[in-house]
């Protein structure tokens, strides 16, 4: 048996992926949750220049004992997601969550190849563009504190 912990990952030789800003990662139909830290709600305060206790309910709302990012009630689209001039973008791009940064690279698109080439329905920038190293990959996936590496 190997001591390699990386043997067991399918994609040990990088997955290609290029962000096209078409906002469909943040898009709905389906409900999910935009998982936020207390220093990543400080950013989004400060970014958008509102006391961050009044956030709270106006963009953020409490699940359990943690917090996330209000989705619009219909949609289901990420609160932040705009629609500019028929442009979809982010609002809070430069200071967006960790979750965000981490996409396409989530745990449940990394369990399987199958599970990748599915992720494509949601994501078209998938299989294209940049090639991401295992490395990079296991960055972006195990980050916690983005703002850590920030200049």
């Amino acid at each position: 048996m190997s001591d390699n912990k990386n043997e067991n990952k399918w994609y040990v030789g990088g997955l290609y992926f290029e962000c096209l800003q078409c906002g469909a990662c943040c898009a709905g139909p389906d409900e999910g949750y935009i998982w936020v830290t207390k220093p990543e709600i400080a950013f989004i305060a400060k970014f958008l220049a509102e006391p961050a206790e009044q956030l709270w309910g106006k963009y953020i709302k409490r699940m359990g004992k943690r917090a996330t990012i209000i989705e619009k009630p219909i949609t289901r689209d990420c609160i932040f997601l705009t629609n500019t001039g028929g442009k979809r973008g982010c609002a809070i791009y430069p200071i967006r969550p960790n979750q965000c940064r981490a996409w396409p690279f989530w745990p449940d698109n990394l369990t399987t190849s199958d599970a990748w080439n599915r992720a494509i329905i949601k994501c078209a920038g998938i299989n294209r563009g940049k090639l991401y190293t295992f490395e990079e990959i296991e960055k972006l996936r195990k980050q916690k504190t983005w703002w850590a590496d920030a200049d």
